[in-house]
């Protein structure tokens, strides 16, 4: 394992830009999640780190050195496919080893990680097995496997649970979390789930259209999303135009179609019209109309979803003859076209970019 450091890459392909003026760092045993939708550049830069590409600008240094011209055999790193990428015709043990074979690692030495591997993936009943023979979920195992048994510098997933059924994904990623802890590997991992980044990641770098919106833990992307896209593109999030102005320390008087409210922000809006915004679970429910609570909106219920442990309800805002829709988080499921009052949190309002 080795500390990796992507500086000021830049790759393009005609006139798209597939990576544009990279700069991030992950250190020595950390896991860090490229996101974005597709085509944002994720795995131009997965392939970019594994030698696959060559940059047009920019450094790429595994361990403080420079491996721009070292090709992908020779830097020690590994890479774990969606499409799993095992040799149809080698059985699981074979498979597995094949890394192995091709570093010339000591035969004694191929035994013993091929044991471990085989255990740790629970692989030991199908090790004689063909990759036919074997679950979309096992064959994935067997590729996490092969990739973990050289004990690489730097490993790279391309979105590799996209194949498997929701439980099943749920499971895996929870085994490749502890697993990367466990050997203390850098861990570079491209996907487009959310769930997979926040669950997973130490670090997450979101993308978009090769670039870089936000790099930061994943409750920092959560809670302090930098912009609209990075808000809309974690989790849910109602946002919209606002006018503010500075009242106090840190606190801020804010008018918008959700209403006019009272913010408590460490971070200075850049202008006095910005967007905000704020996320459904943080919008608590009034049982009864309560005058002397600040930050009040009134809400037309207009569709609900039953998730089972909560619901999710669509409900519109009408203020100055204008419609807003936000979206919502309930424990109990209310009727359509009823009528509620929320309250939000002074600190759950958040900051994002100005208005153009």
């Amino acid at each position: 394992m080795a500390k990796l450091e992507i500086k000021n890459i830049t790759k393009k392909f005609g006139d798209f830009y597939a990576a544009n003026n990279i700069t991030f760092t992950a250190e020595e045993g950390e896991f860090v999640t490229l996101l974005g939708p597709s085509g944002c550049g994720k795995t131009s830069l997965l392939k970019l780190i594994a030698g696959f590409h060559v940059p047009d600008e920019g450094e790429i240094l595994i361990g403080g050195k420079n491996v721009n011209d070292v090709p992908p055999e020779k830097r020690n790193t590994a890479m774990c496919f969606q499409s799993y990428a095992l040799f149809p015709h080698l059985n699981v043990s074979h498979n597995i080893c094949y890394g192995l074979k091709q570093r010339s690692i000591d035969i004694e030495e191929q035994k013993q990680r091929l044991n471990l591997a085989l255990k740790q993936m629970d692989l030991e009943f199908h090790k004689l097995k063909l990759p036919s023979e074997l679950s979309g979920g096992q064959q994935q195992r067997v590729a996490l496997a092969r990739a973990m048994v050289t004990r690489p510098d730097v490993i790279l997933f391309d979105e590799p649970l996209s194949n498997l059924d929701a439980k099943l994904r749920e499971s895996v990623r929870f085994e490749i979390k502890q697993l990367s802890k466990q050997y203390n590997l850098t861990s570079i991992y491209v996907t487009h789930d959310q769930a997979e980044a926040l669950t997973m990641s130490d670090k997450i770098i979101v993308l978009n259209k090769g670039a870089i919106e936000q790099i930061g833990s994943p409750q920092d992307i959560y809670h302090h999303p930098k912009n609209r896209f990075v808000a809309d593109f974690i989790g849910i999030a109602n946002i919209t135009e606002a006018n503010v102005k500075n009242i106090g320390e840190n606190l801020y008087a804010v008018s918008s179609i959700f209403g006019d409210f009272t913010v408590f922000s460490e971070k200075k809006p850049e202008s006095e019209r910005i967007y905000i915004c704020f996320r459904p679970e943080d919008i608590e429910l009034l049982p009864n109309a309560q005058t002397e609570v600040e930050n009040q909106i009134t809400v037309d219920i207009v569709n609900t979803a039953f998730m089972g442990n909560i619901t999710e309800v669509q409900g519109v805002i009408k203020r100055n003859d204008e419609e807003k829709k936000l979206r919502l988080q309930l424990t109990k499921c209310p009727s359509l076209s009823d009528k509620l009052t929320f309250t939000i949190p002074r600190h759950a309002i958040k900051f994002l970019e100005s208005v153009k």
